[in-house]
């Protein structure tokens, strides 16, 4: 095997691992391959200035533990020394990381490779199948996850390696197809003109998609947070937002085989965040799958592939932890991610 360079060298242990989103923080230490990380209570990002500052009084002042370095996943483009989070005041500082907080390496990635990374050794105890039990083989496979926003990534299986594959896959067109989108889809909040699945697939994409049918039936909207969105539209105790779930999990299914077949995930498609944990009931109907295997000529190969929700509460965390554990498993690139003492 050849040698590894400086920034490809394992990080040191112990690892102090981050999921960074825009609303909370979620750290572990991983104090040695071996180990089982240790999980400290989740942080609110609002509740301090800087994210040094979390986690020096949400983890460093509750452990002897001294991480000599730290991997952390963020919601945000990486670019440069000094890195703004998405939906967050903070922004992320290597540099100062390295200098205030003691740390000799940081590495920085993408909120949705941490998720990709996760799904490569998810078992079937932190997982649902969504329609038929197929086999789960060695194989790419994708994730979405609707929530705040709609991440995807991809994991592309080569060279006896996990490669996650970030990208903005959320941003991608959405359109209409049936009669019943085009008469909802001139009432869909637009980003300069367009549809993105984004601006239908995440908590703001719930209630931008129930709007639109309220002002389709002509019907005063009463709904006004998507989780009462989601609880009414899965007890059936209103009309509209029992349609607007079914239709969310429709499009769900639709992007999921598109970005199936964008990677050729014969491993899976996965299905993350909270807003798909919540809706299980819905995914497990017929329009999900559906949609998803809607993708003729390949209708065929699209029911050979499988799709669940992810159940494990940390999954990023746990994404992290197997990479920091075996790093010679995955290709994660870290040119311009990596800072070292």
């Amino acid at each position: 095997m050849p040698k590894l360079n400086n920034s490809e060298a394992p990080l040191p242990f112990p690892i102090l691992m981050g999921d960074i989103g825009g609303t909370n923080a979620r750290f572990s230490v991983l104090v040695d391959a071996y180990a089982e990380p240790k999980q400290f209570p989740n942080l609110h990002a609002a509740d301090f200035k800087t994210i040094d500052d979390a986690i020096k009084q949400g983890v460093l002042d509750k452990t002897s533990v001294r991480p000599r370095s730290a991997v952390l996943a963020i919601a945000g483009p990486i670019n440069g020394d000094e890195i703004p989070l998405t939906n967050s005041h903070w922004v992320v500082r290597p540099k100062t990381m390295i200098s205030d907080l003691g740390f000799e390496d940081v590495l920085i990635i993408n909120d949705f490779e941490a998720q990709a990374l996760a799904v490569a050794t998810l078992s079937g105890d932190a997982r649902e199948a969504i329609g038929p039990e197929l086999e789960t083989v060695v194989a790419s496979r994708a994730v979405l996850g609707p929530g705040t926003g709609l991440g995807v990534a991809g994991l592309v299986h080569a060279q006896h390696a996990w490669i996650p594959i970030p990208g903005e896959g959320g941003h991608i067109d959405l359109g209409p197809r049936s009669e019943r989108d085009l008469q909802i889809w001139p009432h869909l909040e637009a980003i300069e003109g367009r549809i993105s699945a984004e601006q239908i697939l995440c908590g703001r994409g719930l209630q931008n998609l129930y709007h639109a049918l309220c002002k389709v039936d002509g019907v005063q909207p009463t709904l006004k947070e998507p989780a009462d969105i989601t609880t009414h539209g899965l007890a059936g105790t209103d009309k509209l937002a029992e349609e607007t779930v079914s239709l969310f999990v429709t499009y769900l299914g639709r992007l999921a085989g598109d970005v199936a077949l964008l990677f050729m995930a014969r491993g899976g498609v996965y299905l993350s965040g909270g807003i798909s944990q919540k809706i299980i009931p819905a995914l497990k109907k017929p329009e999900f799958r559906a949609a998803f295997e809607d993708k003729a000529p390949h209708s065929a190969m699209m029911r050979a592939i499988p799709t669940y929700v992810v159940t494990h509460p940390l999954a990023a965390l746990e994404g992290l932890s197997s990479y920091a554990r075996m790093p010679q498993n995955f290709g994660v690139a870290t040119e311009g991610r990596r800072w070292r003492r």
